[in-house]
């Protein structure tokens, strides 16, 4: 397995979040490993982003993880209801980190159906195949991601990013993967880092 290693996240964070698209994001949970193809990424970084948690230098307990090491998971509840996951980027106390927007799974699609929607994935309706994975908190729900996980460091077994899975039959990701940019969602109060083209999503889909 190729794993995404700490010098995959000292790069810069936008770059790196072009980079994870077509990543896999592999989850172990109740001994079973789900896996998805990364289909949506934003960036966030701290130093010049209003949008960013940690713009500022803003230190809380809710931010912190956001100073961490390289690699390292950050997930936070919206809304007090929705989790999101992130992964810190940069060197330590720099407080920037790719938010994971959407995926599509590609290993174990069935234990991702249970845990999102109760069913298997032969189960789903056309409607719950169109909004299966495609936003933070759907995917966070569908690979059993909560505040539980938050602060996991690189190299965990639980929750982590490799640029394919070989022994699942999931090649690396191309060298060339087309994408789309625009703004990210969610943040109008963010000034004029509401307008920063910060959101990138695969062109083409991924099959399982």
């Amino acid at each position: 397995m190729a794993r995404l290693d700490r010098e995959f996240f000292l790069q810069d964070t936008v770059e790196a979040a072009k980079k994870l698209l077509g990543c896999c994001l592999v989850r172990v949970d109740g001994g079973e490993t789900m896996v998805c193809r990364i289909t949506e990424t934003e960036a966030y970084v701290g130093a010049v982003d209003k949008a960013c948690h940690a713009y500022g230098g803003r230190r809380t307990p809710r931010t912190e993880t956001l100073y961490a090491g390289p690699g390292t998971c950050y997930v936070y509840l919206i809304y007090g209801m929705y989790h999101c996951l992130n992964f810190v980027t940069g060197p330590e106390d720099t407080a920037s980190a790719v938010l994971i927007r959407g995926c599509a799974p590609v290993y174990h699609t069935d234990a991702v159906a249970r845990r999102r929607f109760g069913v298997q994935a032969a189960e789903m309706t056309a409607y719950q195949r169109k909004n299966f994975l495609n936003g933070p908190g759907k995917l966070c729900k569908g690979l059993s991601i909560d505040r539980s996980l938050n602060a996991l460091p690189l190299g965990n077994g639980l929750l982590y990013l490799a640029d394919g899975v070989p022994e699942l039959g999931l090649e690396p990701r191309p060298p060339v993967l087309p994408f789309r940019t625009g703004r990210r969602i969610g943040i109008d109060y963010a000034e004029e880092a509401a307008e920063f083209p910060w959101r990138f999503t695969a062109a083409a889909g991924f099959d399982s």
